[in-house]
């Protein structure tokens, strides 16, 4: 990405116009985060008065944002919680092991670097060339969980944003034969704590765009990032491509999450069709709900999708 990521100077606009744009731009976008990250923290009260959260920061674009956003939150919040942020170094080859210090001590972020060797145990345990995020996450959050509560963290809070759940949705949806997505918020396994996702009305791209202009020292990840043809990276692919060919069908694909309507899918879990009787009632639920969907004639087809070759079922995330 450009140094600039709201365009370059053409030559043709004064200096002064140029930098003013990209500055009225930087104020916007800086608004729009804050504005979608403290809607999603009310939406599904994520932040209560003296909670301590944990921020992982993996020193990934999303992570940085992440932090960046909650301290810009938690200066103007009417109610006070306590962050402290965490890397866990899993002692990759070549991790430059100062970056995060530095840059959080000029922050001025509680922190804590939590070294554990996961980077050796996930390669001796995965044949080269398969994936290694599905060990690697179960190990990571074993490491967290432990620290969270070492470090008296009642909230754990990371960096996936509006995308990650989307991609999660469609994985699950084409190798897992079910519906289901990666939530805002959720208790851990063992019941211990909760986890937020305050990115979760974020886009990838406004996420990039702001670690550009506040000039992360972004890490690379030996372990999942090199990876080739892993199959989150295909469905981004594709998700990209489709926002590109028709603007705003990913949003509409989101906001689809927000929006379910058990009686009109197949669980019978959720729904009793067993025990569905008439009542005389009209119900605006009913069958005539499908004469006012509004579809466009054009758009995104199954001709489009990527093949996909050795499909596996996509672990939880």
């Amino acid at each position: 990405m450009s140094a600039v990521p709201f365009g370059e100077h053409t030559g043709e606009t004064s200096s002064c116009a140029h930098h003013s744009k990209i500055e009225r731009e930087v104020i916007k976008l800086e608004k729009r985060l804050c504005r979608q990250v403290g809607k999603a923290i009310v939406d599904f009260a994520m932040i209560a008065p003296g909670d301590r959260v944990m921020v992982c920061l993996s020193g990934g674009k999303d992570s940085y944002g992440l932090l960046d956003i909650l301290l810009k939150l938690q200066q103007r919040a009417p109610v006070p919680f306590e962050l402290v942020a965490v890397n866990l170094d899993q002692k990759q080859p070549g991790f430059p092991a100062d970056v995060l210090p530095a840059y959080l001590q000029a922050r001025g972020v509680p922190y804590h670097i939590e070294t554990q060797d996961t980077y050796s145990i996930v390669k001796a345990k995965i044949p080269e060339g398969k994936t290694t995020c599905s060990l690697c996450s179960r190990l990571r959050r074993g490491i967290l969980y432990r620290v969270a509560r070492e470090l008296r963290c009642n909230k754990i809070a990371l960096g996936h944003h509006r995308d990650d759940m989307l991609q999660t949705l469609l994985l699950n949806m084409f190798f897992g034969a079910r519906i289901k997505g990666m939530p805002p918020k959720l208790v851990t396994d063992n019941g211990e704590f909760i986890v937020i996702r305050p990115l979760a009305y974020v886009a990838e791209r406004d996420l990039a765009a702001w670690a550009a202009h506040r000039q992360f020292p972004i890490i690379p990840c030996n372990l999942c990032g090199s990876q080739t043809n892993l199959q989150r990276k295909q469905i981004g692919d594709l998700l990209r491509d489709w926002e590109k060919r028709y603007p705003g069908r990913v949003e509409n694909m989101f906001n689809a999450m927000t929006h379910v309507v058990p009686s009109h899918l197949m669980d019978d879990r959720l729904y009793d069709f067993k025990h569905l009787q008439a009542t005389g009632v009209p119900d605006e639920d009913g069958d005539k709900a499908f004469d006012d969907a509004n579809w466009p004639a054009s758009g995104p087809t199954f001709a489009s999708l990527p093949s996909f070759p050795n499909i596996a079922v996509v672990a939880d995330s």
